[in-house]
């Protein structure tokens, strides 16, 4: 049986599709970051992936899909170049007259400095080492940008964060300061909720009341759950673990529960058989009871540092890969991470 619309119904309809849109499209580069935009735009629109879950970021050639949502976005966040290098030119090529938002670059943002070494010796840059807080320190005013003087590549109109970036060329740029893993801190995770709704808000004012209540929501989801993982963590705190790859220390530093060591010094190379001499060295010296792997890399190394010991081991993911994309992943990529250390200790 069909019904006809009321004409204020008929109204409402067509004031809905309208609404929709005229919601920007949105591209983000991994699927933590994504999760969060999701978050934000809840009720409103989708963002779309820019990296396949459970693909490296660091090295990644785009899908003519993924390529097509970059070209097509007006507002792109990404990590930034410290994590994904090659995204740099893609984003130059396809998204020129995008907004650009680098998260690790936003205000509230805190960075950790690099660690080397299997045993996490901080990474010097002259005479400093050093955390950096960028809280309170707005990127938005940088608009002669001087840390990239020296690039020559002329990009009118690209909107980077709110810089008129005309000379956007990060080849030969050291990006090598901080540890580019920021999402792991679900502080990192709160303030960019804020960072996604006034970016969202400045291109979509229509929506922006609702970009901030999900915001602010979400916030409040961050809170709880820092209190629900310290909780799976506080039985445990003094064991002693190593982790894959040096990949977890905001989420270390955000719980107060430091790994001992990392067998690989990024998901981009194989550990040399002197690293692993020396973890299994500190597995002996610490008592490691537990040594935690990840889902892309070869059981084998975790075997060879695991011989003669009665370690455990364990996953953890840092990119939730095993998980559905959308707003809930974040949060549960951070639960599992705790989950699985509580399970392997």
């Amino acid at each position: 049986m069909s019904r006809n619309l009321a004409p204020w119904s008929l109204a409402a309809v067509l004031l809905a599709g309208t609404a929709l849109a005229d919601v920007p499209n949105v591209a983000v580069d991994i699927a933590p970051v994504h999760s969060l935009v999701a978050r934000v735009m809840e009720g409103v629109g989708a963002p779309s992936l820019i990296v396949a879950p459970g693909a490296s970021p660091h090295e990644y050639s785009l899908r003519p899909s993924e390529a097509k949502a970059l070209q097509d976005a007006e507002l792109v966040f990404w990590v930034g170049p410290e994590l994904t290098p090659w995204l740099d030119d893609a984003i130059d090529t396809l998204a020129d007259d995008a907004t650009i938002v680098d998260l690790m670059e936003s205000e509230g943002t805190t960075e950790l400095p690099l660690r080397e070494n299997a045993l996490f010796e901080a990474h010097r840059h002259g005479d400093e080492e050093h955390a950096e807080d960028h809280e309170g320190h707005d990127h938005a005013e940088h608009e002669n940008h001087d840390d990239h003087a020296d690039h020559a590549e002329e990009h009118d109109g690209h909107d980077h964060a709110g810089h008129e970036h005309e000379e956007h060329d990060h080849a030969g740029h050291d990006h090598g300061d901080h540890d580019p893993h920021v999402w792991l801190s679900p502080d990192n995770g709160s303030a960019w909720l804020n960072t996604i709704a006034a970016a969202l808000s400045a291109a979509d004012p229509d929506n922006a009341g609702t970009y901030f209540a999900n915001a602010a929501a979400g916030r409040e989801e961050l809170a709880d759950l820092r209190t629900e993982i310290n909780s799976i963590l506080e039985p445990l705190r003094g064991a002693n673990f190593i982790v894959f790859h040096d990949a977890y220390q905001y989420f270390e530093a955000a719980f107060d529960f430091p790994a001992s060591g990392a067998i690989s010094v990024s998901d981009a190379t194989d550990p040399s058989p002197a690293r692993i001499a020396e973890i299994q060295e500190r597995v002996a010296d610490q008592n490691v009871t537990c040594i935690m792997s990840e889902p892309q890399f070869n059981p084998g190394i975790v075997a060879s540092v695991m011989e003669g010991t009665a370690a455990r081991t364990g996953v953890m993911d840092p990119l939730g890969s095993d998980l559905e994309p959308g707003a809930d992943l974040y949060p549960q990529l951070l639960r599992n991470l705790a989950i699985a250390l509580a399970e392997c200790l």
